[in-house]
């Protein structure tokens, strides 16, 4: 069972007189259990977050006191109550309460799901979409992370990056094929990068999911930096790649344009 890895920076803030070291720990604890989708014993949590099993059983009594996990003893998994935590992001952050209505407009109008992604580490994390009114509807739930380098979101927030550094970070990152049609050459991924930069959008072509296929633009607050990347996508079956640049990047650029003047 893989750990949760300390990295240098981290161990350079732990020695900061203002570093809470138990706050630092009952948060990875929080982090591995959702990174899991069964419950897991004591001993799983303390080997997979590095620590003492007293130390380990200390944490998961005070979270499970405070509502955030819940166990028989054996067994531990995340409450619901752990939402909380993501909702008093969403509540809280600007991006979210700017673009959430102009997403539901292009998802309105495109007919498919609108999705809106940040750029954390090597992933991209979506933290907000809509759905067009219809009964079943795809797409990527909230939080859910995929690799920046094979998506369209995560191209277009590299994009963000100078040349030297974009290189620097494509070099930097392991590349592992996520579909037959992942591209995982690092020379090859970075000139897509800049490609998409000068372009203003990026479209990616089932690399990141087989069958699929997405269109992103950036998300610039009012200075032009890029603070996020919205796209919608679709299966190969029902829009082709000139169908979706004509059909659904009109209404991406005109939400990301509209949303401009109101990011600070």
């Amino acid at each position: 069972m893989p750990k949760l890895k300390r990295d240098a920076a981290e161990d350079a803030t732990r020695a900061g007189a203002e570093f809470i070291e138990s706050l630092h720990r009952g948060l990875r604890v929080i982090e591995f259990l959702g990174a899991d989708r069964r419950p897991m014993t004591l001993s799983d949590v303390a080997k997979a977050v590095d620590l003492p099993r007293a130390t380990a059983r200390r944490i998961l009594m005070t979270l499970e006191r405070t509502g955030y996990v819940e166990g028989d003893g054996r067994l531990f998994a995340l409450t619901p109550r752990v939402l909380s935590l993501a909702s008093a992001y969403l509540a809280s952050n600007q991006i979210v309460a700017v673009m959430q209505p102009m997403m539901d407009r292009v998802s309105d109008q495109t007919r498919e799901v609108c999705s809106l992604a940040i750029l954390e580490g090597e992933q991209v994390v979506f933290i907000a979409r809509a759905s067009p009114a219809r009964l079943f509807s795809g797409g990527l739930d909230i939080g859910y992370r995929l690799p920046a380098f094979c998506t369209s979101v995560g191209r277009v927030l590299l994009g963000r990056l100078s040349t030297a550094a974009l290189t620097a970070a494509v070099r930097g990152m392991k590349l592992v094929q996520q579909t037959p049609f992942t591209v995982v050459d690092k020379d090859i991924v970075t000139a897509a990068i800049i490609t998409d930069r000068n372009k203003g959008y990026s479209l990616v072509d089932r690399e990141a999911e087989d069958g699929f296929r997405s269109i992103a633009v950036p998300v610039r607050r009012y200075d032009g930096e890029i603070v996020a990347a919205i796209n919608v996508g679709a299966h190969i079956d029902r829009i082709s790649p000139g169908e979706m640049i004509d059909r659904f990047l009109p209404p991406l650029t005109t939400a990301a344009n509209s949303a401009r003047p109101l990011l600070v």
